[in-house]
């Protein structure tokens, strides 16, 4: 198991105490580039839970999200409106909802990648 970055511990610490939503930052973890905004993990939860509540088929799973979150320094990044950038695409368009467990970040970057075709 590897040391969590503690540079990148502090920052989702910030965003934590803070319940801030706009930190962009761009990760590298198991070879996926994931880039977009990190949330405070009760605001992720609370999203995630909605998401889930509104759906005919995933309803159920809605409760597991609305359980608060663990005391502690953080472990994850909890990501929304985000992308998974695969060449010169963002997967998806619209951004979408992830958590990375901080140790399995190689890289990191302050803000976000997005394309133009300009």
């Amino acid at each position: 198991m590897s040391k969590p970055d503690e540079l990148l511990v502090d920052v989702a610490a910030l965003v934590e105490s803070g319940r801030s939503n706009q930190m962009s930052l761009t990760v590298v973890t198991g070879g996926a580039v994931i880039t977009g905004r990190l949330a405070p993990e009760a605001v992720w939860r609370q999203r995630v839970s909605e998401v889930l509540t509104d759906s005919d088929r995933l309803d159920e799973f809605s409760g597991v999200f609305a359980t608060p979150a663990t005391s502690g320094p953080p472990t994850h990044l909890h990501f929304h409106v985000a992308r998974i950038l695969q060449g010169t695409v963002g997967i998806p368009e619209t951004g979408g909802m992830y958590r990375v467990a901080i140790e399995d970040v190689s890289a990191w970057t302050v803000g976000d990648f997005s394309y133009s075709d300009r």
